[in-house]
């Protein structure tokens, strides 16, 4: 028994530490701190086995934090499913579709090809309206390293199936301006002038049209 739970501690420890850093959504998270909490019961009972007080009272810790995090992350996923429901729902009406922001911020950008663009990091939205004033969409790099951050304009995309559709070109996404990893643009502009458009897509409004 002390054998078998001196494997499932660092095995279960190793694959919750990566499933719980992904940041896959809710459902995810919670499953990594369901196998958090099997790890830190194995570590239990090497601890008590091997007379090692101070990694039995961690773990007994870690234990009690693990079982927070499955209520509250799984507890959160049924809010999630709530949204798609409520999105896949909409997409039959005629008036208005809806979306979650929550799959949103956790969506790929894509052409119409389907070629991936990049990752969404976050979306700015404007307080007097309440619409999206642009994405901020990765560009390259690992893990983080080396990646340039990408301010997507708002009037180019549509979202679908978890998904952020671009209507512009990989060229164009590349051409798109560079935003500064603490300094992001604090205005609202919905467009960029210099975007090719897309044959058959939306055309912005010049300057003085209606």
């Amino acid at each position: 028994m002390v054998e078998l739970a001196s494997w499932i501690a660092p095995i279960a420890t190793m694959v919750a530490a990566v499933m719980t850093a992904a940041n896959l959504g809710p459902r995810m998270t919670g499953a990594g701190f369901a196998v958090f909490a099997v790890g830190a019961c194995a570590w239990c009972i090497v601890a008590l086995q091997g007379d090692q007080t101070g990694l039995l009272l961690t773990n007994v810790f870690l234990l009690v934090v693990d079982v927070v995090g499955v209520w509250r992350w799984l507890g959160r996923a049924r809010y999630a499913d709530a949204a798609r429901r409520a999105a896949r729902a909409s997409a039959s009406r005629t008036d208005t579709s809806l979306f979650s922001f929550q799959d949103l911020l956790s969506a790929s950008v894509v052409d119409k090809g389907g070629t991936a663009l990049g990752p969404v990091i976050d979306a700015m939205g404007s307080v007097e309206d309440g619409s999206i004033a642009y994405l901020v969409v990765s560009d390259g790099g690992v893990a983080g390293v080396g990646e340039v951050l990408r301010r997507f304009p708002a009037d180019r995309l549509a979202y679908a199936d978890g998904k952020v559709i671009a209507s512009i070109p990989r060229p164009a996404f590349e051409a798109l301006p560079v935003i500064e990893a603490d300094r992001w643009p604090l205005d609202a502009r919905r467009t960029r002038s210099g975007i090719p458009e897309m044959e058959g897509g939306p055309r912005p409004a010049a300057k003085g049209e209606r």
